[in-house]
């Protein structure tokens, strides 16, 4: 939600996602680099796929657009944008990607990014030398024609997004609609219910640091462990 100039300019979030009109207004002169998830984290928010486009036609092309992608793959078709595409028409884009989520290789934090070919030599030019290991690699690039998995993790996260949210709507409780593998949910007290969750031995994430102090976000998990999160949150609103 930042348009970044010198010292950086934060945009306040509309309906818990990117105001794109209010980051295109917060662009000066010195701006350099605007950044998005889309998918949001920690809101789990989408921006349709026409109005980040119109955003980047509509940005001067001295602004580096970064756009992060960590929760692409769970999107389903019809919702996904065409950002690869748009390189061609647009060199001051960077398209970041991992492999951290539906791959699910987060203990190899492997990354990657999409981008013209200029761009992709400046940042080659300041990169750490040994950024990712050859064992992180090799499992990357295995990964990559494991479309199977990627798949069924694909098709788990929404049958057990769906069992959150039906939860969720049982007790009584806000949540915002997810485009991610996670969801966050609001309560009166949520460092209260944070760590009543925790002495039940379930972890879900505070994100007061996000400026949502009465919000917590909890990560899909198997259909047992969804079950165990929903029972413990039902004892810790009682």
């Amino acid at each position: 939600m930042q348009a970044a100039g010198a010292t950086g300019i934060e945009v306040p979030a509309k309906d818990y996602g990117h105001d794109l009109a209010g980051m295109r207004r917060a662009v000066t002169p010195k701006t350099r680099l605007a950044f998005i998830a889309n998918p949001n984290n920690p809101t789990g928010t989408l921006v349709p796929a026409r109005e980040l486009e119109a955003f980047i036609e509509g940005l001067p092309r001295e602004v580096l657009v970064v756009l992060d992608e960590a929760y692409n793959e769970y999107l389903a078709e019809v919702v996904r944008s065409d950002s690869i595409g748009w390189l061609k028409r647009f060199p001051n884009l960077v398209v970041t990607r991992t492999f951290s989520k539906v791959y699910g290789l987060a203990g190899l934090r492997v990354g990657y990014a999409f981008a013209a070919a200029g761009v992709a030599d400046l940042m080659n030019r300041v990169r750490q030398p040994f950024n990712v290991n050859s064992v992180a690699l090799a499992a990357a690039t295995a990964a990559l024609d494991d479309a199977d998995f990627v798949r069924k993790s694909f098709e788990l996260n929404r049958s057990g997004m769906r069992q959150l949210t039906d939860g969720f709507k049982r007790l009584a409780t806000e949540y915002i609609p997810s485009y991610g593998n996670f969801v966050s949910f609001r309560v009166k007290d949520a460092a209260g219910v944070f760590q009543k969750l925790l002495g039940a031995g379930v972890i879900v994430r505070p994100i007061a640091s996000y400026g949502m102090p009465q919000h917590l976000r909890v990560t899909v998990g198997l259909e047992s462990e969804n079950d165990r999160f929903l029972a413990a949150l039902a004892r810790a609103l009682a």
